[in-house]
Parts: C-alpha cells; structure tokens; sequence
C-alpha cells in the first residue's frame, strides 16, 4: 500500500505534503530531523493521509496538493474529507 499525507508543524504550523509506503516509519523520520525539508521545524504530527494501491495514485494527489501553494486551501481540503 501506500499513501499520501499530510504533515503540520506543531512549532510554526506550517505543513508538508508527501507520500510514502510506511507511513509511521516516515512521520518518525520526520520528527527526528532525517529529512532536509522538515528538519528543526518539528514537532510534525499527522493532519491527513489517504491510502492507495499504486505509487503512481499517491503521487497523483501529492503533486495536485502541493500545486496549489495555498496551505488554507489545503486545509479546507482536509476539512471536507470523512
């Protein structure tokens, strides 16, 4: 499986946008600074995350999420999903 989600710093509040296959042992990644983007910005805890059978699918919403550069329109995104 994978999946897409949804990250928000609990410090500035500011999110990012991925996928992966393993979606603890990336939100872990991500709090202990072995990402360049995220790292020090921490804590992240996890907004969203959908899952997919295909790679190609998780990458498809990734990229239409971080197209639209507007982290409010994300998040009423977020918002209206069950």
């Amino acid at each position: 499986m994978f999946y897409t989600y949804i990250i928000e710093s609990e410090t500035t509040k500011k999110l990012y946008i991925g996928q992966t296959n393993d979606i603890d042992d990336r939100l872990h990644r991500h709090n202990s600074n072995q990402n360049l983007a995220t790292k020090n910005r921490g804590p992240w805890r996890l907004l969203f995350f959908k899952q997919f059978n295909s790679r190609a699918e998780a990458v498809q919403l990734e990229r239409k999420l971080k197209a639209w550069k507007n982290p409010a329109k994300v998040r009423q995104w977020i918002e209206t999903k069950p």
